[in-house]
């Protein structure tokens, strides 16, 4: 079984969303959070104590699409003062160091949960090699 605090969810903005490995060690987490975004300059944002929001600093700039999942779990949370653009990478909290955590097994069936009961998002059917 995997450890309980070894995963990051990527939400894409068209929707879909992908469970990562997030790495134990914190010197290749940017790394990560760069190649599953897709940039340069990651922003933080605290969703709630237990969960941060990685976006690209410059998706606005960038022309980014919304990213209406994001925005709509942060506004689940919070009061929404704004949209979030492109993809997003959603960890746990931090560790007494400031370290960023993965999330739990709790955190990631809740947060799929969530995802996939929206009703405007749509579940890709399985696909077959017939």
């Amino acid at each position: 079984m995997p450890k309980a605090d070894s995963h990051a969810l990527l939400i894409r903005t068209d929707g879909f969303f992908e469970l990562l490995d997030w790495p134990k060690r914190t010197h290749v987490h940017l790394n990560t959070l760069y190649a599953a975004i897709g940039c340069q300059n990651v922003a933080a944002v605290d969703i709630t104590e237990k969960l941060t929001m990685w976006l690209d600093d410059e998706g606005i700039c960038k022309d980014a699409p919304v990213n209406v999942p994001a925005t709509l779990l942060y506004a689940a949370r919070n009061p929404l003062h704004q949209h979030y653009y492109g993809h997003a990478v959603i960890t746990g909290g931090t560790d007494r160091r400031g370290n960023t955590l993965g999330l739990t097994a709790e955190q990631l069936m809740d947060l799929v949960e969530e995802h996939l009961l929206r009703p405007t998002i749509t579940i890709p059917t399985q696909h077959t090699t017939d």
